[in-house]
This record gives C-alpha cells, sequence and structure tokens, in this order.
C-alpha cells in the first residue's frame, strides 16, 4: 500500500471511529458533534476560516524561517567556539525550562495584539530544536574529514564552511522538519493568549458561543496545515540534500 493510500485509510477508519463514538454514546453536538456536522459547519464558515487560517498560516511560516535562520546562525557560533558554548548554552536550556503558556502573556504585553508577538512565539518554539540539531551534527563531523582539511592547510572557517556544515546538513534538515510540526504550537499559544484573528483566536470564540462545530472545524484545518507544512518540509529538505550531495 502506498504512502497516500495508507493516509486515506487512516482518515476514513479515524471518521468511523469518531462517528461510532457519537452514534453509540449519544452525544449531543455541544459535546462531540459528529464529522457530519463538522463538514457541513467546516464548508458553511468555509470564508471566515480560510481568512484566519491565512492568518495563521502567515505567522507560522515567519517564525518557521526567522526560526530556522537564527538556529542555524547560532548552532554555527556554538560549534565554532567553545568560549560561546560554556556561555550559551545553559542559557539556551534554561529558556526551553521556561513553559510556553508563560511567555505568551509578556510577549504579548511587549509586541502587543498583532502579528509580531505571535511570529515571535513561533519563532521560541523552532528555534531549540533547529539549533539542537544542527548543533550536534556539527561536532559530530568525521574527525578524518577534519583531520585532512588541517594537513591541507584550511584554517578554521574554511574547515566550517566546506567541511562541518555540508556534514551536518542532514542533521539541520532534521530539525527543520521538527520545527515545521511545533511551529503552529507557538503561534496558536500566542492567538489563545490574545489576538483579533487566527484560528486559535477562532476557536476561542467558538467555544465562547457554545459553536463547539466551528471550533472543530478549526482544530481540523489547523491539523490539515500542519500535515501540508511538514510535507512540504520534508519535500523541500530532500531535494536541497539531493542537491548538495549531486
Amino acid at each position: 500500500m502506498k504512502s497516500w493510500q495508507a493516509g486515506i485509510a487512516s482518515t476514513l477508519l479515524g471518521l468511523a471511529i469518531w462517528q461510532t463514538i457519537v452514534t453509540l454514546g449519544d452525544l449531543q453536538k455541544f459535546i462531540l458533534p459528529g464529522p457530519v456536522l463538522v463538514a457541513e459547519t467546516l464548508w458553511k464558515s468555509r470564508v471566515i476560516i480560510i481568512e484566519n487560517a491565512w492568518v495563521t498560516l502567515s505567522e507560522v511560516l515567519l517564525g518557521l524561517v526567522l526560526g530556522a535562520l537564527i538556529g542555524g546562525i547560532s548552532a554555527i557560533m556554538l560549534a565554532s567556539s567553545p568560549m560561546t558554548r560554556a556561555l550559551v548554552r545553559p542559557m539556551l536550556v534554561f529558556t526551553q525550562a521556561i513553559p510556553v503558556f508563560a511567555l505568551a502573556p509578556i510577549l504579548n504585553l511587549w509586541l502587543g495584539f498583532g502579528l509580531t508577538s505571535k511570529v515571535v512565539m513561533a519563532l521560541i518554539i523552532v528555534y531549540f530544536p533547529v539549533t539542537s540539531a544542527f548543533f550536534d551534527a556539527l561536532i559530530r563531523v568525521n574527525p578524518d574529514w577534519l583531520g585532512l582539511g588541517r594537513v591541507m592547510g584550511a584554517g578554521k572557517w574554511r574547515v566550517m564552511w566546506h567541511i562541518r556544515i555540508p556534514a551536518a546538513l542532514p542533521g539541520f534538515a532534521s530539525g527543520l522538519r521538527l520545527a515545521a510540526v511545533y511551529a503552529p504550537i507557538g503561534a496558536i499559544i500566542g492567538e489563545w493568549v490574545g489576538a483579533s484573528k487566527g484560528l486559535g483566536y477562532l476557536m476561542l470564540l467558538a467555544n465562547g458561543r457554545a459553536k463547539i462545530d466551528l471550533m472543530f472545524a478549526a482544530l481540523i484545518v489547523l491539523a490539515v496545515m500542519t500535515i501540508c507544512l511538514h510535507a512540504a518540509t520534508d519535500q523541500f529538505c530532500k531535494r536541497f540534500l539531493d542537491r548538495t550531495d549531486a
């Protein structure tokens, strides 16, 4: 069975289980709406859902790109300088010990309730997995390659640019794939804390008005968006690595 066939079969199975739970449990729609009702709501409210989905997608993409860029640069700096490693790595670990929910209100206070605070939230979540994966790959490069570069007279930055970074690109790609899944979390958390647009805002609005079917519709759109973003990132990483290997 091909991957897309398995995906369709898995989706149909999930929908069947969902409908069975609703039917056998005789659940009211304000507790758990059935997939048919959610699909109807998704179609009827498609305009408002698409508008808010576009806002969330913009936040996620900006956070992902900036987080990957800053994370990649940080990993290179950490790998190139033992002093930087000793000083900065503990701070990175400390930042990950702070729950992102605790940071969201502070960022909204500092940066406002607009796009910027949501992008920064996504950036913070993206930054650590990219930095960690890329850094680990940079320091685990084959020692024989590094020794060969030094024998040929290459300096530290030439070794970094021509040996370490090309060899560590698969690690960077692994971090980027994880980041594509985590980035929407930051954007949604930021929208929950304070926003006037976005899927997170729409979910809170629907929940407050007891429109659980709309909340589920927004949730499904968010899940599909995350899956598509991960798939697109995975394809980009594969093609990029193939070109660098060629």
